[in-house]
């Protein structure tokens, strides 16, 4: 589904800072925010109580003012704002969750921990330079440019896509993908 009128015009209207804009935002998009939350906990068993669930609702809307409101200004309208919304809430979320309930360090929890949130929630740097050399050996082009320059070089997410020409939410992903093609490889040389 496409943007609405009713959203573009509420959007352009916060990016303009209007008066009463960002009350009549919240308005429409609490009871979304709300559902993701809840939604969002009780997929990962997490029980929540009403505090919780309000502080987890204030840190998706601090998130969307956060730094200018840079969430709404990267929106390009490929899909509806509510749509929008909900995948930045769900990363929030789950980020905070991650957070808030430290897990074993299984693969499985750092994969929902690195995935949660391409701006915040950033993949995790491997440690051992062997690893990320073996990594690099399986992967070719702007794959093996992210790996080199994100666990070698240290740049962050924006250094690595002005480097190498790549959207900055697609930072994250392509490390998650390297990271599953190497988990791959090790399991077939093992079986």
């Amino acid at each position: 589904m496409a943007l609405s009128d009713l959203d573009r015009e509420l959007l352009e209207r916060c990016l303009a800072r209007k008066p009463q804009s960002w009350e009549a935002f919240v308005d429409r998009f609490l009871g979304l925010v709300v559902h993701v939350v809840n939604h969002s906990a009780e997929a990962r068993g997490v029980s929540i109580t009403a505090e919780d669930r309000e502080d987890l609702v204030a840190d998706i809307f601090c998130a969307v003012i956060h730094d200018d409101l840079a969430i709404l200004r990267r929106f390009r309208g490929h899909s509806s704002l509510a749509t929008y919304l909900t995948v930045i809430a769900r990363r929030v979320v789950v980020r905070e969750l991650v957070k808030r309930r430290p897990v074993a360090s299984s693969s499985a929890a750092q994969d929902v921990a690195t995935s949660a949130s391409p701006s915040a929630g950033r993949e995790q740097r491997i440690d051992s330079r062997e690893e990320v050399e073996r990594l690099l050996s399986r992967l070719n082009g702007k794959e093996a440019d992210v790996v080199r320059m994100y666990h070698l070089e240290g740049k962050s997410y924006s250094e690595i896509s002005t480097r190498v020409g790549m959207a900055e939410n697609s930072i994250g992903p392509t490390l998650s993908r390297a990271r599953a093609k190497m988990r791959h490889g090790r399991t077939e040389s093992v079986g």
